[in-house]
């Protein structure tokens, strides 16, 4: 019996040792809009790894054996107000899980736009966000990936960079080109967890506008990083998950992206529960919300 279970165990091990990891840096050289001021990251590991100043974005990579894989590719954007990353917390946990679903996990370590370092802060997120996703189709064959089932996951603020590289994929700045670009940004799926959404008034999460586009932006740019204001029929399906009881981000900020999709006619998926608090994650222990993941799953199978 002993043996038995001792060969079962091997075997496991050595099925789970063929997932891979990799982290690459999302740019070559220095990145766009960004300079040189031999500034650090800040890296501060208290229950949660908090990642501030980020300097050399990157993605953190996390591929699944192939005897599992799906196909399927999630990049994820870990929240934190566009002031810190809760890097494992709304990243690297959900990849290593997604991975046990078959699927590959991608974090994303973007620049924060508080960074001194940054020249046009408001657009160094979303580039960022554009290039990880081009990088993942670049290397779809190589990381056994469909360049056509690549999704974006995003927590709070993190959410609001997955929807705003939902419904800006196509935009740019003035910065050199290379081959990369030439690939689509735009997510084919967009799964949004208590996201941040609208930069108006009466719903605003205070802290994640004032990091991105300052207390005194224009209404042009309130418009522009307002989710539910540049949602189209091109925009892809998503998936909201929130709670009645979030004190951080209210649940106006889902419901206002769910009523744009629903709107021009694109497929979404809201759910919303009644406790859960703001930043929640897995949900472990927070009641009904525990079994997010489980509904995403379906969700993400019937795709």
């Amino acid at each position: 019996m002993k043996k038995s279970i001792l060969t079962l165990t091997l075997a496991l091990m050595a099925f789970l040792s063929q997932a891979q990891e990799y982290t690459i840096p999302l740019w070559v050289g220095n990145p766009p809009l960004q300079s040189d001021q031999r500034l650090k990251e800040e890296v501060v590991s208290e229950g949660i790894v908090r990642i501030s100043n980020v300097q050399i974005p990157a993605i953190e990579v996390y591929l699944p054996a192939k005897q599992i894989s799906t196909g399927k590719a999630v990049v994820i954007f870990p929240g934190g107000g566009y002031g810190i990353l809760a890097y494992d917390w709304e990243g690297t946990d959900f990849a290593k899980w997604l991975n046990s679903q078959g699927i590959a996990g991608i974090v994303v370590k973007y620049r924060l736009p508080i960074s001194k370092s940054l020249t046009d802060p408001k657009e160094v997120p979303l580039m960022d966000a554009q290039r990880a996703i081009r990088l993942v189709r670049q290397n779809a064959a190589a990381w056994n990936i469909d360049p056509t089932k690549v999704g974006v996951m995003g927590f709070s603020a993190g959410g609001h960079l997955a929807s705003t590289v939902s419904t800006q994929y196509k935009h740019e700045v003035d910065r050199p080109k290379d081959a990369i670009d030439t690939l689509s940004a735009r997510p084919d799926f967009s799964i949004l967890a208590y996201p941040v959404i609208t930069f108006q008034e009466g719903a605003v999460h205070g802290g994640s506008r004032k990091n991105l586009i300052g207390d005194n932006a224009s209404k042009e740019l309130k418009d522009r990083f307002s989710g539910e204001l540049n949602v189209n029929a091109e925009t892809p399906p998503t998936f909201l998950v929130h709670a009645q009881d979030d004190k951080g981000v209210p649940i106006e900020n889902s419901l206002l992206y769910y009523q744009a999709l629903h709107k021009n006619g694109v497929k979404a998926s809201l759910h919303i529960y009644p406790t859960g608090g703001h930043g929640f994650a897995f949900g472990l222990g927070k009641g009904a919300v525990e079994s997010w993941r489980n509904v995403l799953l379906a969700w993400m199978k019937d795709l």
